[in-house]
């Protein structure tokens, strides 16, 4: 949702739009605020520097179009220019250097291209119609390598000659095929067959001897058997190792309801397959094999090493439900619940994909992170090549989940030391440990640290946190043998950063509440921030928005307080002395809304606007489970999904009856995904107090939710079945006495529409009045048609005018 327009090509600072009352601006409509919103204007998007560090890139999207066009800027003049199609053709991608700043390279419509740093000469290495990723130079600086999929390629740049890094073959090694009984009758009566297979050993034998003495030869095969898939591949940066993650082929993650079009282009409904249910199958378990690519051997790397991998963290859970079974004579279900030997893992996935491999500049160290299937565990190893082997270097428990974020790892510039973000404390912090040493924390506090770069000298840290306040983001260093943590940008708001090549400036993307993402450059080390893009629409930037305010929300449940942000008129000294209020839920559960940058919810940050114009207040709060507090905030909701949510968001509305002067009996609610959850669960437990709610695309039974996220939270049905009905609020659905609206796209693949269906036959069933459900045929989670927003709003818009407001 984060869309805005180039207005001007001129760097100009963006300043925060001041609070102001609606009634000194031109009046809202809904159809303004729920209009396509290209009329708000297009974020910067993506921004990276030039090979020669002297220009940036971005892009931003189109007009009435989902293509994104691609800008130049110079950070020293601010002119900024749009590429033409022949201007991009010469145009370049995010750069990668060897070590001797010789060379770069970088990708390109999915090619990748090799520059002479000393001539600009540039040399395009690979035109195919398959993307390739991952560029690097070798640790020697001789050759430039690469992948396609899982194909690594390593292209010489002496001889101009590409080759691949090692060949792998899901089959097993025909010529290792022993006879079986009748077989070997065969070679004992016949002398032709004995003949015939000497020959063929022969010739193998032959071609094995020349691969190994001549290295123009393309490699042999590795052959890694039939009953396993390619997860992933690194290459280490000498050429010499190969990690290969694989799984079981053929894993049947259990069946998938199918996601159905009614309004399509042929006329006929169309039937998409979607994603299982949690707990209809285990994902996939991984394994790792090391290749030694020299001497054309492989090793498995077993995790049985790791410490607690023997552990069982759902014991105590396991056992009462396997009670519970066996009272139940469920004997065969009981039994299907023991724990496993050795607890299944996979390598952590990164935001492109792959696995969580980090190999050392030289190539001699490799840093492995694992993550338990069952989510209480995540390890960071480290691989022995001599003995082959994984050694363990941290371990990260929680008796909750460990977090999907904060899993960065990395090396040193000696290549003997890892760096990793780690929530041991409580908050995700910076670390540095060397091998065979102690772990060091190179920050600590009550903030989160995300985005570590370190410096291409080595010498610092550059990272987000929000040390300040919960709700303010900003770059800050810190050096990497440690000292203090020192701010270098004053935004508040600050989203994204690029470190430049020579590590003397920042691109900075940051936002604030009517400002979508825009791009500034500054130094590392000290002067002001420039400001290079200036896109919003005028029209758009000319109203007068309310600018929310950050406040905090007493607990009563022993949570400190709940920050939030609250809408309503500028003058509060001539309202009423008892008016109607709305609490805004966000979804994801795990996502910040209460910060000082641009919000994801552009369209209900309006649709606020439109409230407060209307006579209510709002509130949007961060409630537990939240980003941005820590760990404990997030696991507060471990196996009771809603229910702390819930004492928070009753918090906020006592708050806003004691400080707003809002009639306890005329309060909404109202949220997308998670925020359709939650309110559906304000309704359903607590009656009363609740005017009204609408839900959007909300879960209402977590047992037809994906895996990776419902499993953490809840753990498995099959071993957690109590956490799932305490979390569901189809189990609540016989407590419905307030209105109740829901809105679900047809075609969501994320949120089953079945899942509102579902409860919406249970309100049938139990005779329940005053509940709606509209249903958007071509929408999917994230609605994309502007008559559908329209739709949508105008449905809570009303069912606040009708059941809130008087």
């Amino acid at each position: 949702m984060r869309r805005l327009l180039l207005a001007g090509l001129v760097a100009l600072t963006v300043l925060p739009v001041a609070a102001q009352t609606p009634s000194s601006a031109p009046k809202l409509d809904l159809e303004t605020v729920m209009a396509n919103p290209d009329w708000m204007g297009q974020a910067v998007e993506n921004p990276y520097w030039s090979v020669d560090g002297r220009s940036l890139y971005y892009r931003l999207k189109r007009d009435g179009s989902p293509v994104r066009d691609l800008y130049r800027v110079d950070p020293a003049s601010g002119t900024n220019s749009k590429l033409d199609a022949a201007e991009i053709a010469q145009a370049e991608g995010p750069a990668v250097y060897d070590r001797a700043h010789r060379h770069a390279a970088y990708l390109f419509h999915g090619d990748v291209f090799l520059v002479d740093l000393s001539s600009g000469r540039r040399t395009q290495v690979t035109r195919s119609p398959s993307p390739e990723s991952s560029p690097r130079f070798s640790a020697d600086g001789r050759s430039l390598q690469f992948r396609e999929g899982n194909s690594w390629y390593v292209y010489d740049l002496a001889s101009g000659v590409t080759s691949p890094a090692a060949v792998l073959k899901l089959s097993d090694d025909p010529h290792d095929k022993k006879p079986d009984a009748l077989g070997q009758q065969q070679l004992d009566l016949f002398k032709s067959l004995r003949e015939d297979r000497a020959d063929k050993d022969a010739v193998h034998d032959n071609e094995q001897a020349l691969a190994h003495a001549d290295p123009t030869r393309a490699p042999q095969p590795f052959y890694l058997g039939d009953k396993s898939q390619l997860v992933d591949t690194e290459l280490s940066p000498d050429g010499r190792w190969m990690l290969v993650v694989t799984q079981p082929a053929h894993h049947d993650e259990g069946k998938a309801p199918d996601v159905i079009h009614f309004v399509t282009e042929s006329g006929y409904t169309e039937n998409e397959p979607s994603r299982p249910y949690v707990g209809r199958n285990e994902p996939a378990p991984q394994s790792v094999l090391l290749l030694d690519l020299s001497a054309h051997k492989s090793y498995p790397l077993a995790t049985d090493n790791l410490p607690g991998i023997k552990d069982d963290p759902l014991k105590a859970i396991r056992a009462r439900t396997v009670a519970e079974l066996k009272k139940a004579g469920k004997e065969d279900e009981a039994k299907a619940l023991k724990a496993p030997d050795l607890r299944p893992v996979t390598l952590y996935s990164t935001d492109s994909g792959s696995a969580g491999i980090v190999w050392s500049d030289d190539g001699r160290n490799a840093a492995l992170v694992f993550t338990a299937i069952d989510s209480k565990d995540r390890w960071i190893a480290s691989v022995d090549f001599t003995q082959h082997a994984l050694v363990p270097q941290h371990r990260l428990h929680n008796d909750a989940w460990v977090s999907w974020n904060f899993n960065d790892v990395g090396w040193l510039k000696d290549n003997r030391t890892l760096w990793y973000l780690s929530e041991e404390s409580g908050y995700s912090q910076l670390y540095v440990k060397p091998l065979d040493g102690v772990a060091k924390a190179l920050t600590s506090g009550k903030f989160e640290v995300s985005q570590p770069q370190l410096a291409g000298d080595g010498r610092w840290f550059y990272l987000r946190t929000n040390k300040l306040a919960p709700y303010s983001y900003d770059v800050y260093r810190v050096a990497s043998n440690g000292g203090e943590l020192s701010r270098v940008t004053q935004y508040g708001g600050m989203e994204q950063f690029v470190l430049s090549p020579d590590d003397r400036q920042l691109a900075v993307l940051h936002s604030s509440a009517y400002v979508l993402p825009q791009l500034a450059v500054q130094g590392t080390e000290s002067g002001a921030a420039r400001e290079l893009t200036s896109t919003m629409k005028p029209g758009f930037s000319a109203h007068k928005w309310i600018e929310p305010k950050m406040v905090q929300v007493p607990s009563s449940h022993g949570a400190g307080v709940i920050y939030a942000k609250y809408y309503g008129p500028a003058d509060e000294s001539d309202v009423p002395a008892s008016r109607p209020a709305v609490l805004f839920v966000h979804g994801a559960g795990y996502l910040q809304d209460v910060k000082a940058a641009a919000t994801y919810y552009q369209h209900e940050q309006l649709f606020n606007n439109l409230l407060v114009q209307e006579g209510y207040v709002v509130l949007d709060m961060d409630y537990r489970a939240s980003e941005g507090y820590g760990s404990a905030w997030r696991t507060a909701i471990y196996r009771q999904m809603g229910h702390p949510e819930l004492e928070d968001l009753l918090d906020g509305k006592a708050w806003l009856v004691k400080q707003h002067g809002v009639d306890p009996r005329r309060v909404g609610i109202y949220g997308g995904s998670y925020g359709g959850f939650m309110t559906e669960m304000a309704l359903l437990r607590a009656p009363g107090e609740f005017a009204a709610g609408a839900a959007q695309r909300p879960p209402s039974d977590w047992a037809t939710y994906n895996d990776s996220y419902t499993s953490a939270i809840l753990n498995h049905p099959q071993i957690d079945p109590e956490a799932y009905r305490v979390s569901s609020p189809i189990t609540y659905a016989e407590s419905l006495r307030d209105p109740l609206l829901i809105n679900h796209g047809l075609i969501d693949d994320n949120v089953m529409a079945s899942d509102s269906v579902r409860l919406y036959q249970r309100f049938v069933e139990l005779h329940k009045r005053n509940f709606w459900i509209s249903l958007y045929p071509l929408e999917r989670h994230e609605f994309e048609h502007a008559d559908a927003w329209y739709d949508e709003y105008r449905r809570i818009n009303e069912l606040f005018e009708t059941w809130v407001k008087p």
